[in-house]
């Protein structure tokens, strides 16, 4: 199967799937229902076992990451992220989050993922999904010019910041919570169509009373359907396209 099958069903661009109480009950959902699920990681040191969960998929792919709050307590494990960075095209979850007030932390969160976002740049094609929590002028900042595919994940920030990632070709991917909030609801509005896509970020997310496995885009997919009006097949159709595109190997920063 090529990344970019048309016999995939759904996206998942965003899901901890190593965090569920049975992983590999998630991922055998995901191959089911055919929903394309980047399987990001919180640390270098868990990647190989999410690889591991993802062998023989055809629609789970492990991504390597490094949070930024887990940056003070794991930045010693840079140099294992490296060694894993040609063994995935996904790169995930890293980014900046300034919920933290400490200065040397923030300082160090910048220090990792400008590392990161070098070697990312070095290796090339690669698809990147980022947290940006109170910080994205800086994560826009950091990753200026780096040639991947960009993925701002549950974003927040400001309407100047919005237009900024617009212009620079980020994609943005929409969980159940965005669309269950107010403010969530705003920000959605306000990303192009052609930019969306919808993740999970389970198991943090709750769909309902339950951790939101990447079944829950399909919930999401409606909601973005009665948001932009439009049927939900048609939505659908224009999350997968915006994926296709994502995955559009050797394209430029920008679209």
């Amino acid at each position: 199967m090529t990344e970019a099958n048309p016999a995939l069903a759904f996206v998942d661009a965003h899901c901890h799937i190593d965090l569920f109480p049975r992983p590999a009950h998630i991922v055998e959902q995901a191959q089911s229902q055919r929903i394309y699920t980047i399987a990001v990681t919180n640390a270098p040191s868990v990647f190989e076992h999410t690889a591991r969960l993802a062998v023989g998929s055809k629609y789970v792919r492990a991504a390597l990451g490094l949070h930024p709050e887990l940056a003070h307590s794991h930045g010693h494990e840079l140099e294992q992220f490296r060694r894993h960075l040609l063994q995935t095209r996904y790169i995930g979850e890293v980014g900046l989050d300034y919920t933290t007030p400490d200065k040397d932390i923030r300082q160090e969160q910048r220090r990792i993922l400008a590392t990161i976002a070098g070697w990312v740049d070095e290796s090339g094609d690669k698809v990147i999904t980022l947290h940006s929590r109170r910080a994205a002028a800086d994560v826009l900042d950091v990753l200026k010019g780096i040639r991947a595919r960009k993925i701002l994940h549950w974003f927040s920030g400001t309407n100047k910041e919005l237009e900024r990632a617009i212009i620079e070709g980020y994609f943005f991917s929409i969980n159940g919570a965005m669309m269950q909030s107010a403010k969530g609801r705003a920000v959605a509005h306000q990303i192009p169509q052609d930019r969306a896509l919808t993740e999970t970020d389970g198991p943090f997310v709750k769909e309902g009373a339950s951790p939101a496995s990447p079944l829950a885009v399909k919930v999401t997919i409606t909601r973005l359907a009665e948001m932009w009006r439009v049927p939900v097949e048609h939505a659908k159709e224009t999350v997968l396209q915006n994926f296709r595109r994502v995955l559009v190997r050797n394209s430029s920063p920008a679209l």
